[in-house]
């Protein structure tokens, strides 16, 4: 069997534009359900995500290879599995206890952080501009959190504590990844670890979530954030990563927080405070400027 064409890039830069706007969704839908508590939101978001991700590698890899990848596969996919089954929970229990904006700014500290643990695990030394990126990302975040903090709000504090999951978990996950493909031809296939993941997230969830009291319009909503939101833009982002720059998804993926805080902002009435709204911004100043710079450097020495 002849392999797939490669999509062009521009091709690949609208797939992954895409892929944020279907993730940005989350926050927005979550404050349209009736009565689905915190656990439960994230048992039906994962279950509903355990099986479209099992269509999906399936379909694409076939049943026997996947299976076979879940029965052989080694520590690094399991540990992955794990990383992405705590992204999962944390991200749906934290979005029910604080903000939509905080959580998916917090959230997009992801790349600095992988950055920060590959300079230790990976011995990767990191530019002056990383340094000063992290260094403008964690004011941000201070700003962001310090009224909560001195006012003493405990719920507040817990969703952002639970949002810092995420990006920690993703830089792990991805520290793996490069661990994994410089074994060279004895790598793992690691595409169902966020199989695992969901599998993971929805076994831990359900006897937290229990007795399940969501209504047929919250379990609509739910299948639909575990379908559209996460499995079909994850295996778009995948496919995009094939011709994108790692720098160039990881810019484009910041989109999300764009998305998916006009979203809420919209379609609900959260509005972000002042303090949310500044050091978001600088957060995502540090962000890009980190990532665009990276992505300017590479193209500037591919041209010479």
């Amino acid at each position: 069997m002849s392999a797939a064409p490669m999509m062009s890039h521009r091709r690949a830069v609208a797939t992954m534009v895409l892929a944020t706007l279907l993730w940005s969704i989350a926050g927005v839908v979550t404050r349209h359900l009736d009565s689905a508590a915190s656990f439960e939101v994230t048992f039906w978001r994962s279950a509903s995500n355990t099986v479209a991700m099992a269509v999906l590698l399936s379909w694409q890899m076939g049943p026997r290879t996947l299976w076979a990848q879940l029965r052989q596969g080694g520590a690094t996919l399991w540990w992955s599995g794990l990383g992405w089954g705590v992204m999962y929970t944390a991200f749906m229990v934290a979005l029910t206890l604080t903000s939509v904006a905080n959580v998916l700014i917090t959230e997009a500290l992801s790349p600095l952080l992988t950055a920060l643990i590959a300079r230790f695990a990976l011995k990767q030394r990191l530019p002056v501009r990383t340094w000063v990126a992290i260094a403008m990302a964690s004011g941000g975040i201070a700003w962001m959190h310090v009224s909560h903090v001195v006012g003493g709000d405990l719920r507040h504090l817990l969703g952002t504590a639970l949002a810092l999951l995420v990006p920690v978990c993703s830089a792990l996950v991805w520290v793996m990844m490069q661990v994994n493909a410089r074994r060279g031809a004895a790598q793992q296939d690691l595409s169902a670890a966020v199989l695992i993941g969901a599998v993971l997230s929805a076994a831990v969830s359900l006897p937290l979530a229990w007795p399940l009291q969501a209504s047929g319009h919250d379990m609509r909503l739910l299948s639909l954030l575990g379908v559209v939101q996460l499995a079909i833009p994850c295996v778009m982002a995948v496919a995009a990563g094939r011709v994108l720059k790692a720098p160039e998804a990881s810019l484009l993926g910041q989109l999300e927080i764009v998305f998916g805080v006009a979203w809420t902002w919209l379609g609900t009435a959260e509005a972000p405070t002042p303090a949310v709204l500044g050091g978001g911004l600088l957060v995502l100043g540090a962000l890009t400027a980190n990532e665009g710079l990276a992505l300017w450097r590479t193209r500037l020495a591919a041209a010479r």
